[in-house]
């Protein structure tokens, strides 16, 4: 029997994740709008809240469907769906799968068709993003007290700290970036990408601080990583 990633097991699966994962959601905004209310929260600003939240979600939504559509080319759309719908994003999703790949000898040009692979992959990106569930509920409290001291010591060398952190998270990827900066133009196509994403977050950092646009302060890392996805879909079939 030949196993099939967009089998209709998959998609009962994606669905009855999807379907708890909404619930959840659901539950958690009616207790909060009840507790809003038994706190004397104004009907009129609860209604502001969940408007602007769920408009929050409109820019990172867009990046993840993105992801799922980069996924599903080799790994078919139910798991893609389930990973960045729950807890994934494609900035480890995409790394965990291809580096399984690699250590099998698999190419992730076309769809994967044996299992042992496809669950090797699946276990990986379980197996690797499970630290960053079971890690902040025991180490944030302490973590938050170390730096709320710090920031009481010394506000600029806290956001010093803060900046050094973020760097640091991000040029865990930047092996990626520069892999293949000798293959020739295909291999400068991450670089690409990255000097787009960097301008747009500067445009947005212009306008935020020339142009008092302060609303973009919460979009401004969403819409960078969504242009720079859809410079990658445009860039990539041409030079590649």
């Amino acid at each position: 029997m030949n196993f099939n990633p967009n089998s209709n097991f998959m998609y009962i699966i994606a669905v009855g994740v999807i379907i708890f994962v909404l619930a959840q959601s659901a539950f958690f905004l009616i207790k909060a709008w009840r507790r809003g209310k038994e706190l004397g929260i104004d009907k009129s600003k609860l209604k502001k809240t969940v408007i602007s939240t769920a408009v929050f979600t409109l820019a990172p939504a867009a990046s993840i469907l993105i992801g799922v559509i980069t996924l599903s080319k080799f790994l078919g759309i139910p798991l893609p769906w389930i990973r960045m719908s729950v807890i994934g994003a494609l900035t480890y999703e995409l790394p965990a799968a291809t580096s399984t790949a690699n250590a099998l000898g698999i190419s992730l040009s076309e769809m994967v068709k044996d299992p042992k692979v496809f669950t090797a992959i699946a276990w990986v990106m379980t197996l690797g993003i499970l630290p960053s569930i079971i890690l902040p509920p025991l180490l944030m409290k302490k973590i938050r007290g170390g730096m709320v001291k710090l920031q009481s010591k010394d506000a600029r060398w806290s956001d010093i700290f803060m900046t050094a952190m973020f760097l640091g998270m991000i040029s865990a990827f930047l092996g990626m970036v520069f892999a293949d900066i000798r293959s020739g133009l295909a291999g400068l196509i991450p670089i690409f990408v990255l000097l787009v994403s960097a301008a747009v977050m500067g445009i947005c950092g212009i306008l935020i601080k020339k142009c008092n646009m302060k609303w973009l302060e919460t979009y401004a890392m969403a819409i960078s990583m969504v242009a720079a996805m859809v410079f990658a879909a445009v860039i990539t079939p041409i030079i590649g």
